[in-house]
């Protein structure tokens, strides 16, 4: 990548790598889905959706019991998570709702993960992605 910003003029170059994310007004990071790969190479706690739910979880919404195919053990609540599909490809990241005890115990319509970032904003938000 540094090879190929070679050719541009120092002038002209605004950054070079892959952006993480921004600072928000009030001086709070905030991770983009940029950067999911870093993520999804050295994440600790996963959860995996089963086909049916990649979609939803794809247009914005948020991860419920029925689609969850399985999770990483002992997973806290409000805990960083990164959603694969059943074939271990990176979907987005998110916050659990529950813990991995008190979710084998809840309803199939319950929230198991909050959607932080999904790959569907490329999409929905490429005009102000960065």
């Amino acid at each position: 990548m540094i090879r190929t910003a070679i050719s541009v003029p120092r002038a002209n170059l605004i950054s070079l790598g892959v952006c993480l994310g921004k600072f928000s007004k009030t001086e709070k990071f905030r991770l983009h889905v940029t950067a999911l790969d870093l993520l999804g190479r050295y994440a600790k706690h996963k959860v995996w959706i089963k086909g049916n739910g990649e979609m939803p979880f794809l247009y914005g919404n948020h991860v419920v019991k029925a689609h969850v195919g399985k999770t990483s053990e002992d997973i806290t609540e409000h805990q960083g998570v990164v959603v694969y599909s059943m074939s271990d490809v990176p979907l987005g990241f998110g916050v659990t709702a529950r813990s991995t005890v008190d979710t084998r115990k809840l309803d199939p319509t319950a929230i198991v993960v909050f959607n932080q970032a999904d790959v569907g904003e490329y999409l929905r938000d490429e005009d102000t992605l960065f």
